[in-house]
């Protein structure tokens, strides 16, 4: 049932917000750090340990994966409400890591790629038999 994903996707954003703003304190700034980022991470383990142990329904699956997908959306309206103005301002450290982050995803979606080759796709059916034309009915439908 999609309410489960809602009450799994809710307790993993609670949670989420709560670790971040934990996680801000402990750093000395006044604001969530990655609290929509730990939420999404919550979410991911928490689908597949319910999977794992058996825990979940057929319609609690589908729930679930109906809410993991709709995450995206909900971590870019949560993303939209922070200040990234004021933290600009507030120092270099906001671009250096914008920055960084992008840079190291970069490499490491280049690593992957190079690294795993993976099997070709198989050919298309068009590719083995040409299938026979069509028959075509001519213009006007007469």
């Amino acid at each position: 049932m999609i309410i489960y994903g809602v009450a799994l996707l809710a307790i993993c954003t609670l949670a989420g917000v709560i670790l971040g703003d934990l996680l801000g304190a402990l750093l000395g700034v006044q604001s969530n750090v990655g609290g929509v980022g730990i939420a999404m991470i919550l979410l991911i383990c928490a689908r597949l340990w319910t999977h794992r142990s058996g825990g979940m329904s057929k319609e609690c699956e589908l729930g679930v994966g109906f809410w993991g997908a709709m995450y995206i959306p909900v971590v870019v309206a949560m993303a939209a409400q922070q200040n990234v103005v004021t933290a600009l301002h507030g120092g270099p450290v906001a671009l250096i890591a914008a920055v960084g982050s992008v840079l190291l995803c970069g490499v490491t979606i280049a690593a992957i790629s190079r690294t795993n080759k993976g099997a070709p796709l198989p050919a298309l059916e068009s590719e083995i038999a040409p299938a026979a034309a069509p028959a075509v009915a001519p213009a006007g439908g007469r």
